[in-house]
């Protein structure tokens, strides 16, 4: 690196943490298994962790007019987010003043404000009473309608996406996140990227079953076959960050030198579009760049430190800043490489340049410990042109199985409920975590703190 060039904030990976630098006396590496079967555990979780974080309610670009509405629901309560016309989104308890009855459901638009459909009380975009009906003949003076405005909750963007935190005197966002995890994720850009993937579907199984199964690539071998051509399983090249509530892990996309030739390395990042949509755009070039490489015979020879995950990242860069994205503070690594982040409580997202997929994971509103919902929204960077296309509108699946996720999430969604089954054994209560599991017991000591049971102190 020359003294011009400045330092990107993706370069922690070249130095970051691998396993054996983790200390895991840290961390409690049993997990016991009564925090995903057990209703008195979805109470305290309630009380103690979800009526006091930041939690992603979706995605701003779902509110882009003012008067925009939707509803944000977390087990027995329910919130609304609303676009002032100020352009500002702001958030309330989604409860008229005056008796109680649900404002909104689902989503919508209310330009000229918000009417309780029960006694026709209004209020205007910025939750202030605005009026009753019979209001002289009830006696309901300035004072009193100053003091019946909505229950304001503490709404931020970040990233594109909305937050919300039911604590109206929550800490700032950048306080919960940290600068550093800011600093990192800025440069990827996603308030610029648009929403080509928004799922919503009910689950058997224990929200934390959803974040435990995205915190690791343990399991890769087992359940994603597919993607041991493009995914080195070496854990001694995985790199970690950990931060107080959060943490981003990260194994090289490449099988240079292992179980793969070249040509395999090839094909599998020609099929990278099943999983990683974004790359369908880069592969023409890619092809180039390979061709390039190949003698009149038709072998494949590449020179030494050229590899196809090399020619995977020119290729993004290129391809991506033709188009007009600016990845220039991103590294050649995360060009190709996705990596994995937790936001505590809920929120797991592989992200790479160009494109990203996010899993929320959220608890049943029955409360029963054995249901959840998981979240998935894909963004991906798009040119103009293509926007309005390949934009993609909210699906709430109410039939178990109607809808086909993307290969490898096809396979997570229909092997999750399986380890919920064997969690509810009374005689498991315990769970064994091993070394590469590491992420999964950090965000577990996170859970802890929470509940005012810290079994250690995070690094």
């Amino acid at each position: 690196m020359t003294a011009t060039q400045p330092v990107r904030p993706g370069e922690w990976f070249d130095t970051g943490m691998g396993l054996e630098d983790i200390d895991l006396s840290w961390y409690r590496m049993d997990i016991t298994t009564d925090r995903y079967t057990d209703p008195e555990f979805v109470r305290r979780e309630h009380e103690s962790i979800w009526l006091r974080v930041w939690q992603v309610a979706g995605r701003a670009s779902e509110l882009p007019e003012a008067g925009d509405w939707l509803e944000y629901r977390l087990l027995d309560q329910s919130y609304l987010l609303v676009r002032g016309k100020d352009g500002q989104i702001r958030g309330y308890v989604n409860a008229c003043r005056h008796r109680g009855n649900k404002l909104c459901i689902g989503r919508g638009n209310a330009k000229r404000g918000l009417l309780c459909q029960y006694h026709l009380w209004s209020y205007d975009l910025e939750g202030h009473l605005k009026g009753v009906l019979r209001e002289k003949e009830n006696v309901l003076t300035a004072l009193d309608k100053k003091g019946l405005g909505l229950f304001p909750i503490s709404v931020e963007c970040f990233g594109g996406f909305i937050f919300v935190n039911p604590d109206p005197n929550a800490a700032p966002l950048a306080e919960f996140l940290g600068q550093e995890v800011v600093d990192l994720l800025t440069p990827y850009h996603l308030d610029e990227m648009d929403t080509v993937l928004d799922v919503r579907e009910a689950l058997n199984c224990n929200w934390k079953v959803v974040m435990d199964a995205f915190e690791e690539g343990y399991h890769i071998s087992g359940i994603h076959p597919q993607l041991l051509q493009v995914i080195m399983i070496d854990p001694s090249t995985t790199r970690y960050k950990f931060f107080d509530k959060h943490s981003v892990s990260c194994a090289p996309f490449e099988v240079a030198g292992k179980a793969y030739g070249l040509e395999e390395q090839v094909e599998g990042i020609m099929s990278l579009p099943e999983t990683f949509p974004s790359v369908t755009a880069v592969l023409p070039r890619f092809q180039e760049l390979v061709a390039e490489h190949r003698g009149a015979d038709g072998e494949l020879k590449l020179p030494d430190g050229v590899t196809p995950r090399t020619l995977l990242q020119k290729a993004t860069r290129e391809t991506l800043t033709g188009m007009g994205f600016d990845v220039s503070a991103l590294t050649d690594a995360q060009m190709s490489d996705n990596h994995g982040w937790v936001l505590f409580p809920n929120f797991f997202m592989t992200v790479r340049a160009g494109e990203a997929t996010v899993i929320l994971a959220q608890p049943h509103e029955s409360g029963d410990p054995n249901k959840c919902y998981w979240h998935i929204i894909s963004v991906m960077w798009l040119p103009d042109e293509y926007k309005e296309a390949l934009h993609a509108q909210r699906i709430d699946v109410t039939e178990p199985g109607d809808y086909k996720y993307f290969t490898a999430l096809q396979q997570d969604y229909e092997q999750m409920p399986r380890q919920q089954l064997g969690l509810r054994n009374k005689q498991l209560d315990h769970m064994s975590l091993v070394k590469e599991e590491v992420v999964i017991a950090h965000y577990h000591s996170v859970v802890d703190r929470y509940l005012g049971a810290t079994q250690g102190v995070a690094p």
